[in-house]
């Protein structure tokens, strides 16, 4: 089924959302993150600081976007282009691996703003929430609508892993005993290879994803002419 292309009212919001965030990561690259305000950001997209508020709930949430915008519709959309003789934990640690690594000299300038900020990094490791509801969906067309709620358990689970992954590889130095705990001032020495650190999240999916799979296959006519 075709998805019809959005009307004006939600081309406008793209848009303006859009400016926003691209405004956001400008200012906090030329003045620093914690000289810019929500008013600042505002005034360069051309739009007041309410409206501001529609869209993001801090200067953190829409500098970071810049970085993650529509990462989980990729995502998924990544997934539901493999082909279906492709495990379904394959397609989605391929699909995974490849929107958090695949990113240009612009991605990596904003990574490295986000990494040196504690409360950047916070937002940046809450946008893998934004993973479970668009991945459920075609988990659960990969599985059949009777899977919808494994493929909701499964989903979660991928947003789970990938969280840890990206606490894993973003420790603060000095703390490699504590996933996940970034003191203020910390400075950020990403811990080996972002793919290595995912896939090895995702690995204990497998098993489940291998099971769902094969819950959702039908029995072969040899199976059902057995006695």
């Amino acid at each position: 089924m075709t998805t019809p292309p959005p009307g004006l009212r939600e081309r406008k919001k793209q848009a303006t959302r859009e400016a926003l965030r691209e405004a956001a990561l400008r200012l906090a690259v030329e003045h620093g993150p914690d000289q810019v305000r929500v008013e600042d950001i505002a005034e360069a997209a051309g739009v007041s600081p309410r409206t501001y508020n529609n869209y993001f709930a801090s200067r953190e949430q829409a500098i970071v976007s810049a970085v993650t915008a529509d990462r989980e519709a990729r995502i998924a959309a990544a997934v539901a282009a493999r082909p279906a003789e492709v495990h379904l934990a394959d397609a989605v640690a391929e699909a995974v691996v490849e929107q958090y690594t695949n990113a240009g000299e612009r991605e990596h300038e904003a990574l490295l703003l986000i990494t040196t900020r504690t409360a950047l990094r916070d937002a940046y490791l809450d946008t893998t929430a934004d993973i479970e509801p668009p991945l459920t969906t075609v988990i659960a067309e990969r599985l059949g609508d009777a899977e919808a709620h494994t493929a909701r358990v499964l989903a979660a689970s991928v947003a789970a892993a990938v969280r840890i992954a990206l606490e894993t590889w973003l420790r603060p130095a000095g703390n490699a005993g504590t996933t996940g705990s970034f003191g203020a001032g910390s400075l950020v020495v990403p811990s080996g290879s972002l793919p290595d650190q995912l896939r090895a999240a995702l690995a204990p999916l497998a098993p489940a994803f291998d099971a769902a799979e094969r819950r959702a296959r039908p029995p072969s006519s040899s199976s059902a002419d057995s006695p």
